[in-house]
């Protein structure tokens, strides 16, 4: 059965998708939102109008790390981005909370701000999500010092969020150099050809960046 995502290509969480789609080479059939004809079905396939949300069979599946679960049960292809060793995907599980919860979502909020009407900003909120993506670079720098990938040696569901969440982070609130060990393994993020694909989809998308997008990626 053929498998269809509702998704953009400039979204974070959509390139989470994509990347493990394209690492399996796992074919499916993409539904671009924007159009009034496919914000129609992606609204009455889940009310939140939330993307990507991926239809298998029939069956609307939500939310990116829940895709990428699916996608390993129902449609598993030669990367295992959820290893077999139950005890090895806690940590893989925990790695795609960390990089969604303490990368994306303050990387978002200074985002969100920018786009709001000057007089509705949110300065204390902005420096809030500042001093976290200050501590999760902390972090995630002496994290890193001795593997190649977030959870370990092998390329899992951990990177597919990684990947993005690094990616715009890096642009709204640049990882500071001495934090040598996240950018040499965010590096490693772009050159991955999954992910470097789903890159080069979203340059047209680049002027949306509220921030500035920069020419180095």
């Amino acid at each position: 059965m053929s498998l269809v995502l509702y998704a953009h290509p400039f979204s974070s969480y959509c390139q989470k998708v994509l990347i493990a789609l394209y690492e399996n080479a796992t074919p499916f059939e993409w539904r671009v939102v924007g159009t009034p004809e496919v914000d129609a079905e992606l609204e009455a396939l889940w009310s939140f109008k939330r993307f990507p949300v991926l239809v298998d069979d029939g069956r609307a599946v939500r939310e990116s790390s829940i895709i990428i679960e699916h996608l390993a049960l129902h449609h598993p292809g030669p990367v295992l981005l959820l290893p077999d060793d139950p005890f090895v995907c806690l940590d893989v599980r925990f790695m795609d909370r960390f990089f969604d919860n303490y990368v994306m979502t303050p990387q978002g909020k200074f985002v969100y701000d920018a786009l709001r009407p000057a007089e509705r900003r949110d300065p204390y909120g902005v420096e809030d999500a500042r001093r976290l993506l200050d501590h999760a670079y902390r972090w995630l720098d002496i994290h890193l010092r001795d593997r190649e990938w977030a959870a370990g040696d092998t390329f899992t569901m951990a990177d597919c969020a990684a990947a993005p969440s690094l990616f715009y982070a890096d642009w709204t609130y640049p990882i500071a150099d001495e934090f040598a060990a996240l950018k040499a393994y965010r590096q490693r993020l772009l050159a991955r050809p999954s992910f470097a694909r789903a890159v080069d989809e979203a340059r047209p998308f680049r002027h949306y960046f509220p921030l500035g997008a920069p020419a180095r990626d």
